[in-house]
């Protein structure tokens, strides 16, 4: 599947350098960012080094989770800005995704990305998934110590293509983006893990999270590698 020139899109960008000076361009990206044509919403993340929301840094790898009017506004940040050709002559590695919407629910930062875009069903291909959330300080000890049977749970998953953890902000603002065969492999780690359905009910019956956001998308046109694949190949 493909989106159209003249619906949004998204896209997700995973970074890796040789070294952890280059994290400066988390502050120093951000005018460029803001001046783009065309760039409705985005987050410069950190990532973690395990496949969910975790303590454990990896300086040196960075992604961009960002929503574009429609793909032509891609196309030419891609094609002309000096962000992008760093990633292609400076990083060791990096990779790519376009992404469809399909549904969201909840809020980044107050807003939702995609507000006004109506929810579709999806068809037989892979699904990626984005869920970010604003954790309550009095909650960080509970969120992290659910974090390693999930951990656990998403590495022995069948169908769970690739996945990391991800933060704006040290503890306290986290987000995952995976990759999913299908949408029958989605529900069945949502709906049938025991480790994740036990966080989910401790969720909402503890009030853990200010905010959070839960979005799929159908992934298409990747590029490059991601831990010396391509996930979605």
């Amino acid at each position: 599947m493909t989106a159209t020139s003249t619906s949004t899109i998204a896209s997700f960008h995973l970074i890796r350098y040789g070294g952890i000076r280059e994290m400066r361009h988390m502050a120093f990206d951000r005018p460029l960012l803001r001046s783009t044509g065309g760039l409705l919403f985005w987050r410069l993340l950190g990532t973690g080094r395990g496949r969910t929301m975790s303590l454990g840094a990896d300086l040196r790898r960075w992604a961009m989770f960002a929503v574009w009017r429609d793909e032509s506004d891609l196309e030419k940040f891609l094609r002309t800005s000096p962000i992008a050709a760093r990633w292609r002559t400076e990083a060791d590695e990096s990779w790519q995704v376009r992404l469809a919407p399909l549904a969201s629910r909840g809020a980044w930062a107050g807003r939702d990305p995609f507000a006004g875009h109506p929810d579709r069903p999806g068809g037989a291909g892979p699904v990626a998934v984005l869920t970010r959330a604003s954790i309550r300080a009095r909650r960080l000890v509970a969120f992290y110590r659910s974090v390693p049977p999930v951990e656990e749970l998403l590495r022995r998953q069948d169908g769970c293509l690739a996945s990391i953890g991800m933060g704006e902000w040290p503890l306290a603002r986290q987000a995952t983006f995976s990759l999913w065969r299908d949408r029958a492999a989605v529900s069945a780690f949502a709906y049938r893990g025991q480790a994740h359905q036990r966080v989910i009910e401790q969720v909402r019956s503890h009030d853990w999270y200010a905010e959070e956001l839960f979005a799929r998308f159908v992934p298409y046109a990747s590029e490059g590698t991601w831990d010396g694949t391509d996930p979605l190949r």
